[in-house]
């Protein structure tokens, strides 16, 4: 019997860091022929994961270009899946959560009536324009995709209210099993000033903001709450990796450039980034995947938006929406740097997003849906 061949196509940073694991798990099935297809919609971001996991991509778009929009991401991942489609003839396309490259791989491999599997399948936030385009990207690829691989049972529950039923799996989220393999207590951070922070005697504080719903004046009130709480607090320290876009380094050049206390940085690593995680003491974010990586390694996150499309760690205490006004943002921040209480009942609160076997979970899934093997994967029921 022929092998399957299994195309898994992601472009961006948090995309790699989550599909890594997989991309080695499908590796080690002799029934299996793992293809690894990359867009490079985020370049260097991008190839900082490939160096950490060890990953070599067969097929590379290339794509990414100065200021780039998201049609023209769009465009040319479709155009450029046409080719590497019809080279390697996939009987499955795997895409990863909601970028532009989740959606073009998607709707590509649905032109070349291939089917899709959706890793991170059903977060809804149920704002079409929040997060932006990430809402619409991901109920797309439901609309898609033939298997749909769910971090929680709340995700199922939002595909079931959308009529998709079948195909459906609980799997836990893949960037559980990404950190068992990056963080380690002896680690030594390529980027100086992470070996020189005082963790021990000082308060560290990582935080991330990027999304394009930030932009404007949400990301001022932002910056202006994070430079308040440098100046409150002798005894926190702000670390913030600047994302690469230009909107994003001019704001926060703006606001932030020579406050004591705060150092920014370039982008870091997918293992730099989760090690830094497991010695900080906060992580105050805009993104999606911290949400669920800083839970698993005990560490309070608060939001820095208006609403998440992980609400399994708001109720399970692992997360607070701070939202993106700045007397808010500090305020609950003040709380967890304030008070011991606050602080530890967040920090041991149960992270929800997976046992480190969802990587396990999709393989045995895919097997299962093709005939492969005789048991279909159980659920992740949580913790």
């Amino acid at each position: 019997m022929e092998k399957l061949r299994v195309m898994s196509v992601f472009g961006t940073r948090p995309e790699a860091i989550k599909m890594a694991p997989l991309v080695l798990e499908l590796k080690q099935h002799p029934e299996i022929e793992s293809i690894c297809c990359v867009t490079a919609q985020h370049r260097q971001m991008l190839d900082t994961v490939m160096e950490v996991f060890h990953l070599r991509a067969d097929c590379d778009l290339n794509i990414m270009a100065p200021r780039q929009t998201l049609s023209s991401i769009t465009c040319k991942c479709l155009t450029g899946m046409d080719d590497v489609i019809a080279q390697k003839k996939p009987d499955l396309i795997l895409v990863h959560g909601d970028t532009s490259t989740t959606f073009a791989g998607a709707l590509s491999a649905f032109y070349h009536q291939v089917p899709v599997g959706h890793v991170e399948a059903g977060l809804r936030t149920y704002d079409r324009y929040s997060p932006f385009p990430e809402e619409m990207n991901r109920k797309m690829v439901g609309a898609i995709a033939t298997l749909h691989f769910c971090p929680t049972e709340n995700n199922r529950r939002n595909l079931a209210r959308e009529n998709i039923t079948e195909g459906v799996f609980v799997t836990g989220n893949t960037v559980i099993d990404a950190l068992k393999t990056t963080v380690r207590p002896d680690y030594r951070f390529s980027t100086p000033v992470l070996n020189e922070l005082p963790y021990d005697s000082k308060k560290i504080v990582l935080v991330t903001c990027h999304r394009r719903e930030n932009y404007g004046a949400p990301m001022k009130n932002i910056m202006l709450a994070l430079k308040q709480l440098a100046q409150t607090y002798e005894d926190v320290e702000l670390v913030y990796p600047v994302h690469l876009s230009p909107v994003v380094r001019e704001t926060v050049q703006a606001y932030l450039a020579g406050t004591p206390r705060v150092h920014l940085i370039d982008p870091l690593s997918a293992d730099e980034m989760h090690n830094l995680m497991a010695r900080c003491y906060l992580v105050m974010t805009d993104s999606g995947g911290l949400q669920e990586e800083a839970p698993a390694l005990g560490k309070p996150v608060l939001v820095l938006r208006r609403e998440t499309e992980r609400p399994e760690a708001v109720e399970a205490g692992t997360v607070k929406i701070a939202g993106v006004e700045q007397g808010e943002i500090v305020r609950l921040a003040s709380e967890l740097i304030t008070s011991h209480s606050a602080y530890e009942a967040m920090a041991h609160a149960v992270n929800p997003y997976g046992d480190g076997q969802a990587c396990r979970r999709i393989a045995q899934a895919i097997l299962w849906h093709f005939g492969r093997c005789a048991e279909k994967p159980e659920d992740y029921r949580g913790v």
